[in-house]
């Protein structure tokens, strides 16, 4: 039923990452439900994987199941769009350009999953996954038989860069999304695809695409954590993402973390809180730049960084 010894660095974005005992691509519910079971039968832990695009993966792998849902339809029901968990952002992007629906502009350039974007409540440019979505299903697979769960948007708790979706997996209740279903509107077909290529634009003159990289390592700093001293400091930087928040990469910035670097991994110049692998990054190098980070930030301005990336 599962693949064995699996290079999880094939699976992730920042090309790090030993081997998956036991892996599986899930074309199904179903398939997911029988592969969660044996799991279980055999004491094994189960981690979901999305697109891959902000985890560190372990250097000693993962000694368990990965399961990958492999769901990618996409349908088109008047102005709203069911799209299945496996399908990336991109995918959809696509989708909602072929089919003149808007909503999902901010989106342009996003990596990972839409299953992932859920997960994590992703956003940029002011726009959030949830603002759009309408309800989400998913597999429970903690309960003693798994169930499927169909959640609106008010009962996923969406907050900041997250949602009961990993709240839950973060408590051990275990959750598997599934697919989504968004409602969008009408909008001229140019005008939607010309919004989407300005974010990836955005993104290719600001962050540096060219190294394998997992996107931002911390979370944007919330100004009510900062002192007034820091607030007054980087006034100018603040922005709405989207409530008031100070980049981490400005901090990173006014505290010479560019070009910081244990091993292959590095503090990006072109943007500072991403830690690009310049070759053969190990797990320790990244996670050993990250604690000079969080060091570094917090003895010049008294801010404890958050991490936005998943450690597996």
């Amino acid at each position: 039923m599962f693949e064995e010894n699996v290079s999880l660095s094939k699976y992730s974005n920042y090309k790090i990452g030993g081997p998956a005992r036991y892996f599986l691509l899930a074309d199904n519910a179903s398939q997911i439900t029988d592969a969660i079971a044996v799991a279980k039968k055999e004491k094994l832990p189960v981690f979901i994987l999305g697109g891959g695009t902000n985890i560190l993966f372990s250097d000693k792998g993962f000694n368990g199941l990965v399961i990958k849902p492999n769901l990618k339809a996409i349908k088109q029901q008047g102005n709203m769009v069911h799209v299945g968990a496996g399908a990336s952002v991109a995918e959809l992007l696509e989708f909602t350009v072929e089919k003149k629906l808007s909503g999902f502009e901010w989106a342009g350039g996003l990596p990972g999953t839409v299953g992932g974007a859920i997960y994590g409540n992703a956003g940029a440019f002011g726009g959030e996954t949830k603002d759009r979505l309408v309800d989400v299903m998913s597999l429970v697979t903690s309960n003693e038989r798994p169930e499927i769960k169909l959640r609106a948007n008010k009962d996923a708790q969406f907050s900041y860069r997250s949602s009961i979706f990993k709240e839950n997996n973060a408590a051990g209740k275990q959750e598997v999304i599934l697919s989504a279903l968004f409602k969008l509107e009408p909008g001229n077909q140019e005008k939607i695809k010309a919004a989407i290529e300005e974010k990836k634009q955005y993104r290719i003159n600001r962050q540096p695409l060219e190294y394998p990289n997992i996107g931002s390592i911390f979370k944007n700093v919330d100004v009510k954590k900062l002192s007034k001293e820091v607030t007054k400091r980087f006034k100018e930087k603040i922005k709405l993402d989207p409530f008031p928040v100070l980049p981490t990469a400005v901090l990173n910035d006014a505290a010479g973390l560019k070009n910081t670097r244990c091993g292959d991994a590095m503090v990006s110049p072109k943007h500072p809180n991403f830690i690009v692998n310049m070759g053969h990054a190990t797990e320790a190098d990244v996670k050993a730049v990250m604690a000079i980070v969080c060091s570094k930030i917090r003895s010049e301005f008294g801010v404890i960084l958050e991490q936005e990336v998943i450690f597996v």
